[in-house]
């Protein structure tokens, strides 16, 4: 009986031999095989990926920091004015403040009294007017304010090439307009110029925070503009942009 099953496998063995059943079966067993070495060989540990990320990297990087933007952000200008159109008001001031950040004519310098000139826009904008007389020459207006500006220069050592200083901007009726802005040079510089200290923001929300004096020193700040110190202080009035209630009594 045994002898007889012995060679009934045989028989069946020796049938599918023939057929190719074997050979189809080691050859689909092979393909498998080799496609799990493959399979380890790229993933996470296999070594392979790890080659052919660096080869990526030493092509992509300067690929894309050498790439020009510009047609991509007028693009997302776009984007950003459509989504303004439906967004919440939190939302509007985020991407409002983004746009005047990205809109912006750069500068390599600028000049002190030209960054008190745009304060002074900004304080006029902004200032608050409670308690302020108003005046009904032409027409109703409150009156002016006075504001200053002034550089103080840090003590440095004696022996340090590095300068650093803060201007100051004031305004007595109002401390919510006031600014620091800290600044730095080396000695060998020996044009006057000045790099500005300004950090901004430190994520996207924080863009709705900012109000559009600190969104210039922003844009001042990360193209590496030079303030020049024409002037160490200065002194204006700015009259407020807001308008006096009609008042009837």
């Amino acid at each position: 009986m045994e002898k007889n099953l012995e060679t009934n496998i045989k028989d069946i063995i020796s049938s599918k031999m023939e057929e190719g059943i074997v050979e189809e079966i080691i050859t689909k067993e092979f393909e498998s095989s080799i496609r799990s070495a493959t399979d380890q060989l790229f993933n996470r540990y296999g070594g392979i990926t790890s080659i052919i990320e660096k080869k990526i990297k030493s092509v992509m990087v300067p690929y894309l920091e050498n790439y020009d933007y510009s047609e991509y952000i007028v693009k997302l200008d776009a984007v950003l004015v459509d989504i303004l159109k439906n967004s919440t008001v939190d939302n509007k001031e985020i991407i409002k403040n983004f746009k005047h950040l990205v809109d912006y004519e750069r500068k390599s310098t600028i000049n002190a009294t030209d960054l008190f000139e745009e304060w002074m826009k900004y304080v006029a904008e902004n200032v608050e007017t409670h308690g302020l007389d108003v005046y009904f020459e032409d027409s109703p207006h409150y009156e002016s304010v006075e504001v200053n500006y002034y550089v103080e220069y840090n003590e440095e050592r004696s022996w340090s090439s590095h300068k650093s200083a803060v201007i100051i901007f004031e305004c007595e009726h109002d401390e919510e307009m006031n600014f620091e802005v800290r600044i730095h040079r080396w000695d060998h510089n020996k044009k006057n110029e000045w790099t500005l200290d300004y950090e901004g923001i430190r994520d996207l929300t924080s863009l709705k925070r900012l109000n559009s004096f600190q969104i210039l020193l922003m844009q001042l700040s990360q193209d590496y503009t030079s303030i020049i110190l024409d002037l160490d202080s200065d002194s204006s009035e700015v009259e407020p942009d807001a308008e006096p209630e009609a008042s009837f009594s």
